[in-house]
């Protein structure tokens, strides 16, 4: 009842003031606030119960909060103007209706619509964030380089495709659901439409060809991609069926995969048999040399400045290789970057089939200033199955069944890991000599071993006056990758192996390294290389090779290099940085895509030719060409 009677005062408070302009804060308290006063005065809610006063507190509230909302940027009001506005109807309609008894709203609905719209908010919130996160992905999506995909060689610039070429892509996407819908045609029974997806699918695999670019398409592809076009669209008006298509899809989809593995498995064997054979033009290099050696007369078959072979003052190399042409590289290109080529001295190592031809090329072509020797591998008495292990174990019934017999898995089938370890430099004891040194070159002090399979590209004898601290070997460090510590070459299952050694230990690269021949002598390396040897005779502790009995051997008797001393992967790594290459001292074509061979890298074998001398009569009689 008191607030019945507070609405009329209001109401005649209004007509007393119609004519003049009151600001909205007065009109707020006369009209709100002041009969709130009255109650309290009076007492009236003394006895209220908590209900009544929650709702008028949230109605009252509501008032205020809509007359807020509306006046927030309209200034101060006259009362005329706020008369003739819709808060003035609303809350001439509110002062009428609101009650206590007969609030028609409550605090539970109200509280109740605020959690709907807190949850409306939530929801467009997250649809608004997923939008964007699609729209985010969409354009990463765009900037995705895949012109690399589907390239037959990645190391062949040749056969690199940079343009978009849509319309081979195009006819390659025909085809393929142009075999599916055949599929599904011949399921279904669909004679007609079968045998003209079929002629259209002929015609459109003969326009396609092996080409890989636009520029190679017959003048007929367009046509034959309207044509079929027209077909797929019939076919997919009579045939579609998404489960259907999905399936057979999904089904092409696995077929290509297992085709792709099979093609990379026959590549890796290709790769690996082409690795190790001998091309023509070197073989004939090797052949004519080896026959004008045996028609010179023994006079004529010395080199001179023999004395210089055994002065511990000079630098020393030991190359011990069976290619003619890949010696004559690592020759020249030591020689034209020294600084004084008459210190140094080249120790070279064949086996008895290419004793001849070595030591031809080199009195044909002398290193200038700089003395060399070739050596017969095949004269070392000493090196035989007595003393040495390896070639114990290589001369021994099991190795010879491991490697020659007839049924033994070396084919395609069995894959290329068993391929890899049957190449013939791991039966020839020049790859195994490395671990003689001292035995070789006894009255030596320091040697740089070299690979056949490197170039120099600058001064080297900055190598003999590195600090070794006391170890062995200085090689450079190849464990910037997880796959080349020790884990990878030695077999951590044989307790002899985990017993010993570090799997995280750091590996080395073999190719490029300084030996310490005195601290050699005093460890005793070739014994502890001969006990390791001797206790892999069945290959438990690692495959054939000499890296991992090398990182064995020298186990914590090895000296990190700098880097630039070394650099390898050109022989299997597509993407060594070129200023590292040319930074380099010596660069090393490890791996099987050696720069003599046909599948060599194109990136990377001009370094390589560069020291060659093409117009040498004999390389041209051979076909040996830049």
């Amino acid at each position: 009842m008191g607030l019945k009677k507070g609405l009329p005062g209001a109401g005649s408070h209004r007509n007393r003031g119609g004519g003049s302009r009151v600001p909205i804060v007065a009109l707020v308290f006369l009209t709100v606030l002041s009969p709130l006063v009255f109650f309290v005065g009076r007492g009236l809610y003394a006895n209220a119960s908590i209900d009544r006063e929650d709702i008028l507190a949230s109605s009252n509230k509501q008032v205020i909060d809509v007359i807020k909302a509306n006046t927030d940027d309209l200034g101060p009001l006259s009362l005329d103007l706020f008369r003739k506005s819709n808060l003035s109807a609303s809350w001439r309609l509110v002062g009428h209706e609101i009650s206590v008894e007969n609030n028609s709203t409550s605090t539970e609905q109200l509280r109740q619509k605020r959690r709907e719209k807190r949850a409306a908010d939530l929801v467009k919130q997250d649809d608004d964030v997923t939008v964007k996160l699609e729209n985010a992905a969409i354009e990463r999506s765009k900037s995705v380089d895949s012109a690399v995909l589907g390239k037959y060689s990645i190391w062949r610039k040749e056969n690199e495709n940079e343009n978009s070429d849509s319309t081979v892509h195009l006819i390659r996407d025909q085809i393929i659901m142009a075999k599916v819908y055949l599929s599904i045609a011949t399921m279904k029974n669909k004679v007609d439409l079968a045998q003209e997806l079929q002629n259209r699918l002929k015609e459109s695999q003969r326009a396609l060809g092996d080409a890989t670019t636009d520029s190679d398409l017959l003048h007929s592809a367009p046509e034959r991609i309207k044509l079929l076009g027209h077909v797929l669209s019939k076919a997919r008006e009579q045939l579609y069926d998404c489960k259907l298509v999905t399936g057979k899809l999904r089904a092409m989809l696995q077929s290509a995969d297992e085709q792709v593995r099979s093609l990379k498995k026959q590549s890796t064997f290709l790769s690996q048999l082409a690795a190790k054979t001998i091309p023509n033009g070197i073989h004939c290099l090797s052949m004519r040399l080896t026959i004008e050696y045996y028609l010179l007369p023994l006079e004529k078959r010395k080199f001179p400045r023999t004395e210089n072979l055994e002065n511990p003052s000079l630098y020393h190399y030991a190359l011990f290789s069976d290619n003619v042409l890949a010696a004559s590289v690592v020759v020249n290109s030591t020689i034209m970057n020294a600084k004084e080529p008459e210190k140094h001295v080249f120790h070279l190592v064949t086996d008895k089939l290419n004793y001849g031809a070595m030591n031809m090329w080199f009195l044909l072509n002398p290193p200038g200033k700089a003395s060399i020797h070739v050596e017969n591998v095949d004269e070392f008495n000493w090196l035989n199955s007595s003393y040495c292990p390896v070639l114990r174990q290589l001369e021994s019934a099991a190795m010879k069944e491991y490697y020659f017999k007839a049924d033994h898995h070396t084919t395609l089938s069995a894959g290329s890991s068993n391929l890899k370890y049957r190449n013939p430099k791991y039966l020839s004891m020049l790859n195994h000599l490395r671990f003689y040194l001292p035995q070789v070159y006894p009255k030596l002090d320091k040697i740089l071993f070299l690979d056949d399979d490197i170039v120099v590209q600058k001064d080297l004898t900055g190598l003999w006056s590195v600090n070794l601290h006391g170890k062995v070997n200085g090689a450079v460090e190849t464990c910037g990758e997880s796959f080349h510590r020790f884990d990878k070459y030695l077999n951590f299952s044989n307790p002899h192996i985990a017993r010993h050694f570090d799997p995280n230990a750091c590996g080395w690269a073999y190719g490029m390294n300084i030996f310490d021949l005195k601290v050699w002598k005093q460890k005793d390396i070739t014994g502890i290389y001969h006990k390791w040897q001797s206790m892999n005779e069945d290959r438990v502790l690692w495959k054939l090779g000499t890296l991992p009995p090398g990182l064995i051997t020298f186990y914590q008797l090895t000296h990190p290099l700098e880097k630039s001393w070394h650099v390898l992967g050109l022989g299997y790594n597509p993407s060594v940085d070129r200023k590292d290459i040319e930074n380099a001292a010596v660069i090393h074509y490890n791996g099987n895509m050696k720069p003599w061979l046909e599948l060599a890298m194109t990136k990377y074998r001009s370094y390589w030719t560069k020291y060659i001398k093409f117009n040498h009569p004999y390389i041209r009689s051979c076909h040996l060409s830049e």
